[in-house]
């Protein structure tokens, strides 16, 4: 059983940062992709960024591209997602999530993702 659990997440203000970070434990980390996640209260479950099983490929939505960025040290068995700029929209507890499949392309949809963290909540005021 694939294990994820995030941490860093916390209260900020508008322009600050923050780094979340999720470990994982259960399978071989370095096989799959892994993406990032944000609900909002009342909002359906989003996108935030992805990264391929070797780094070699990463996704952002529009709404973080320019401010966040995901990587992941596969020694460490951990994706780390640096958020930049911090804006009070972007107030939502984060999810990290692990592909379901070995080293397939990073994707940006919820249901291709077969492991979920319990998510960590970023508050962001102005």
């Amino acid at each position: 059983q694939v294990q994820l659990v995030e941490s860093g997440g916390g209260l900020v203000q508008a322009g600050d940062s923050l780094r979340l970070s999720c470990a994982a434990s259960g399978r071989t980390f370095s096989d799959y992709a892994m993406g990032w996640f944000r609900q909002g209260a009342g909002k359906e479950r989003e996108f935030v960024a992805s990264i391929s099983w070797n780094s070699d490929r990463t996704y952002y939505s529009d709404s973080v591209k320019g401010r966040f960025t995901i990587s992941r040290d596969n020694v460490q068995n951990t994706v780390y997602l640096e958020m930049n700029s911090l804006k009070p929209e972007d107030t939502a507890v984060y999810y990290c999530a692990a592909d379901a499949f070995v080293r397939r392309v990073p994707d940006i949809i919820p249901r291709e993702y077969a492991y979920w963290g319990q998510g960590t909540q970023v508050t962001v005021s102005s």
